[in-house]
Formats: C-alpha cells, structure tokens, sequence
C-alpha cells in the first residue's frame, strides 16, 4: 500500500537573525527573521504540519523543522550554494519519497530558490521574496485547510 499524499510542503529559507542559544532547538524556533515567525505562528504545535515544514539552512542543507540546531553563522556565499546544491536535492528526493505532497509552497529568496531547484511534485508555488509577500503564502496555506 502506498503512502497518502499530505495537504503540501513547504519550503522556508533560514534567517540571518537567530535565538542565541546554548543548546540546540528545533529549526522553527531559531529562526527570528524572515518569513519564520509569521510561518512559525500560524503552525503553532501542529506536529502534523510542522512535518510538512523543511528549513534551508545555509550551514545544514535541507532539515525538517523540527531538526535540533544550535545557533550559528554562515551566510550563503555562492561557493556554499554550489556545495549545498547535490545534498539539498538528494534531501528533498528522500522526503518526498516519505512523505509524497502534490504540491509544495517555496518561501525561498533566489539564491535559496537555486539551490533547492523545483520539486518534482505537480502544483509549486514560489514566493521569492516572503517577507513582503506572506499575505500570498498565507492565502495557499488556507486552501490547504491550515487555517
């Protein structure tokens, strides 16, 4: 029997501000800027949708978000892109085969967008620029019932 597709998945690009913290968190709750804390509020302790969330992290690649990380700095510099490019999408490829979606919500400014690519699912929706643009992430959340 196959897996049952999930309502969809979203994508979220780490932040350069984060909780400074002496032991690791879950991925979600680092994350101080951005899109994060509007993404983070609307899935509140919904472990079902916080499956749904994968966080693109410059230092860790592609984690789920409610990965443990411990506070960091490294900025996406194009030779860290380059890096993380073949272990991003081999990461995307083993979620999905886990848990399949036929659609997907990518809240990743365009050098994160590059290094993600698109995912192989049949609705993508992109928004490159989520800060500015949540109101439009929020509308396609709603249809995925996560009110």
């Amino acid at each position: 029997m196959g897996a049952d597709l999930i309502d969809g998945l979203v994508v979220v690009g780490c932040s350069r501000r984060k909780t400074v913290t002496s032991r690791p968190v879950p991925a979600l709750e680092l994350y101080q800027g951005g899109c994060v804390p509007r993404l983070r509020d609307r899935l509140g302790a919904d472990a079902g949708r916080r499956r749904q969330v994968l966080v693109l992290s410059a230092r860790h690649g592609l984690v789920p978000a409610d990965a443990p990380l411990e506070t960091y700095d490294q900025p996406l510099t194009e030779r860290r892109a380059r890096a993380l490019c073949r272990p991003v999408r081999h990461a995307l490829t083993v979620h999905l085969a886990i848990h399949p979606t036929c659609e997907a919500l990518l809240l990743l400014e365009p050098a994160y967008l590059q290094v993600l690519g698109t995912p192989p699912v049949p609705v993508v929706h992109v928004i490159t620029d989520p800060v500015a643009h949540f109101g439009a992430a929020e509308k396609i959340l709603a249809t995925w019932g996560w009110a």
